[in-house]
């Protein structure tokens, strides 16, 4: 018992929002560079060197900010999920505020996934929307993203928010298979995946591989994003700590040196 209870208080260390906070600095500077590099590799090498494709010519372009918005929306809500199941079993706070972080960015990614959607859908259906079970799915992610958004800022007490939030979140989760596997579940004019873990790729290494490189630097933006409104959540929350004031003053300390130069 006495080794699980100092298990414990190692994981409650690791996990506290001030242990977060300092860890997370080591990260941004990587994360902004891999996240910079990739994308501007990916969109130069898609918009101006990728072939046009057979059947939809160059409008199929978009799809190097469709896919990648669309994978993080539904990685994101993912994401929202189980850190409500860990902040409402195991109570970490940390946990609470990453989701937080996490529902505004993902509902930015959806609603792109969702106007680059319609952009594509425009000369390959012939309609901006139509009401398949991808699209409509996809509409009903955006919408849980907001019902958690607005269940953050719906009660006085922020713990009462966010425990309402985070059931949502759980609850939410279904919907994210259905996403997955309407394209196999039910007829749609929306194409199947793109990449499978399983499958060949169904288009030429010109067009996959910066499509993938676009998809790993959103990921990298993704993860940027977080940390840094993650760590604005806790200097919010924790403004009353004595480590939060104490790197008030240095920073203060900072800037006035670096003034004095």
């Amino acid at each position: 018992m006495s080794f699980i209870k100092r298990w414990w208080q190692l994981f409650e260390q690791t996990v506290s929002p001030k242990y977060f906070y300092r860890i997370s600095e080591r990260f941004i500077p990587w994360l902004t560079l891999l996240a910079t590099l990739l994308i501007s590799i990916a969109t130069v090498w898609g918009l101006a060197f990728a072939p046009a494709d057979y059947l939809q010519g160059n409008s199929y372009r978009i799809i190097f900010i469709h896919v990648p918005a669309a994978s993080l929306a539904m990685s994101a809500y993912f994401l929202l999920a189980i850190c409500g199941v860990i902040s409402l079993v195991w109570k970490v706070k940390t946990a609470e505020m990453v989701a937080r972080a996490v529902a505004p960015i993902g509902a930015l990614f959806c609603f792109l996934a969702l106007v680059t959607g319609g952009i594509w859908g425009k000369p390959t259906w012939g309609t901006y929307w139509v009401w398949d079970a991808r699209l409509t799915s996809m509409l009903v992610l955006l919408f849980l993203y907001m019902g958690v958004i607005a269940l953050y800022n719906a009660y006085e007490s922020s713990a009462t928010g966010a425990k309402a939030a985070a059931i949502l979140a759980v609850v939410g989760i279904v919907n994210l298979p259905i996403i997955k596997y309407s394209v196999v579940w039910w007829n749609t004019l929306h194409q199947g995946a793109t990449f499978t873990l399983t499958q060949k790729p169904k288009m030429p290494t010109e067009m996959w591989l910066p499509l993938l490189l676009m998809l790993l630097g959103f990921y990298c933006l993704f993860g940027l994003l977080t940390i840094l409104r993650t760590r604005n959540v806790i200097l919010e929350r924790e403004r009353r700590s004595q480590w939060v004031r104490e790197l008030v003053k240095a920073e203060a300390a900072k800037r006035g040196a670096n003034r004095g130069l």
